[in-house]
């Protein structure tokens, strides 16, 4: 394992995210929506450098299952959303790979009638988009390497690692696009 970003670069990339996020916003109520499970560390840290009027939830998208490495059909659980009708919207992920699962929630919440829906992601992987989106926020951009930490996971551990690390080919059961 390789630390590709430490606590420190972390903390850094989390304020300058809250920074565009605050100027952006203003004083606009908002509502955050992380994207289980990996977003939980970054959505902690990020909210409480925010300066709006904020409401949390959380949405359960999965196109992972068991021990795969690559996407699969994605799963969305949307039973922790608030009120999403007439508000500003900020979907918040811990990684841009393919796009997919972003892409899909945004369109998901669109739907529900907000004011706006933007997106933030701690993560993008250079190199393996497949969607027309881009998140409006980014922490940092990184290689197209399997990466765990701060939220991120392999088969539900490395997430309490306090930095983001790649994670060693041999480690991976399959091919591994995180």
């Amino acid at each position: 394992m390789n630390v590709l970003l430490t606590a420190t670069q972390l903390h850094e990339g989390v304020r300058r995210l809250a920074g565009e996020i605050n100027a952006f916003y203003g004083q606009q109520p908002l509502v955050i929506v992380g994207v289980m499970t990996g977003s939980l560390v970054l959505v902690a840290d990020l909210i409480r450098q925010l300066e709006m009027p904020l409401r949390v939830g959380v949405v359960q998208a999965r196109s992972y299952r068991g021990n795969a490495t690559v996407p699969g059909e994605l799963t969305v659980h949307a039973e922790l959303l608030p009120e999403l009708a007439g508000r500003h919207v900020l979907v918040v992920d811990d990684i841009f790979d393919t796009g997919q699962t972003l892409a899909a929630l945004l369109e998901q919440f669109d739907r529900l009638g907000p004011a706006s829906v933007r997106s933030a992601v701690l993560l993008r992987k250079l190199g393996r988009q497949r969607v027309a989106i881009a998140p409006d926020h980014v922490g940092f951009e990184i290689p197209d390497a399997f990466v765990v930490g701060y939220g991120l996971d392999y088969r539900d551990e490395y997430r309490n690692l306090p930095f983001v690390a790649i994670l060693d080919p041999a480690t991976l059961d399959e091919e591994s696009p995180r």
